[in-house]
């Protein structure tokens, strides 16, 4: 038997027997989570949304994005948190949960990214840092120990807006699809397979199941082209840069091409425990 198939068989006991327990406790009632479970505040309540059976957060604390020709190191760690029925399908989150906005500093800077060196006659190399926002741009999916669907779009900001307020790579419309694995991909040439790494189970005295340590990784999939991305020269002039954004970072960039690793540490428990 794989560790895979025995990891699955333990996560299978475990949530049967949080929800067993659960199903004894008193109708929900709260809406903020109990003591010790704060960390689930991004999970919805039974008033804000009915139908949910767990509820999840997990950390992503390291990795990197490589989108094209450029690559962005996951150095400041993000959340994604919420809730999803008793399949760990129809994710959800509240006004506190969801995909946390944290910036991550894009090497080489807008000067990088668009090859635009006359830039700095205007703005300076402070101003010309560049940052990566990863938003979610659709609902993730397919949640299992060994897997995670997360569609996302990248909004590339800067401190002078340099880029506009609307520079993105992906869109809700157009996403950037990550199957995460922490199995090995079969990814389309020039790529070479990549493995991840299963997470360590254990649950705690409050009936948190944790899977700590792992590794998602995802290098199938491609990338479109960044869109909204104008610079106003003198504040009123408008210039497109999509397409020396384009050009320069070698996008849109097909499957087989790009390259997704996060490092991860993810929580589940039964939302009765969260809202007793």
């Amino acid at each position: 038997m794989t560790q895979s198939k025995t990891l699955a068989r333990l996560l299978t006991a475990a949530v049967m027997g949080v929800l067993a327990v659960a199903l004894l406790a008193p109708a929900a009632q709260a809406k903020e989570p109990a003591p010790g479970y704060e960390v689930f505040k991004g999970c919805p309540s039974p008033e804000e949304k009915a139908g949910l059976a767990v509820c999840l957060h997990s950390d992503i604390t390291g990795g990197h994005l490589q989108t094209g020709s450029k690559d962005v190191p996951i150095e400041n760690p993000l959340t994604l948190s919420g809730g999803a029925d008793e399949n760990f399908e129809g994710f959800t989150f509240n006004s506190k949960g969801g995909l946390t906005k944290v910036k991550q500093k894009v090497p080489g800077g807008v000067l990088g990214l668009t090859g635009l060196t006359w830039l700095l006659e205007f703005f300076g190399s402070d101003a010309l840092t560049l940052y990566a926002e990863t938003e979610l741009a659709g609902t993730p999916s397919n949640f299992t120990i060994e897997t995670v669907t997360i569609p996302i779009k990248v909004h590339l900001t800067t401190p002078s807006g340099v880029l506009g307020n609307t520079c993105y790579i992906g869109s809700n419309s157009s996403p950037i699809t990550l199957k995460l694995t922490t199995g090995t991909t079969s990814p389309p040439e020039p790529n070479k397979p990549i493995t991840g790494k299963e997470p360590e189970l254990s649950i705690d005295g409050k009936g948190i199941i944790h899977l700590d340590n792992g590794t998602y990784v995802d290098n199938s999939f491609s990338v479109p082209g960044a869109s909204g991305c104008v610079l106003k020269l003198f504040g009123f002039i408008p210039i497109s840069l999509n397409g020396f954004v384009n050009s320069q970072s070698e996008l849109p960039s097909a499957a087989g091409k790009n390259e997704a690793v996060q490092d991860f540490d993810l929580q589940f428990v039964e939302r009765g425990f969260v809202y007793p």
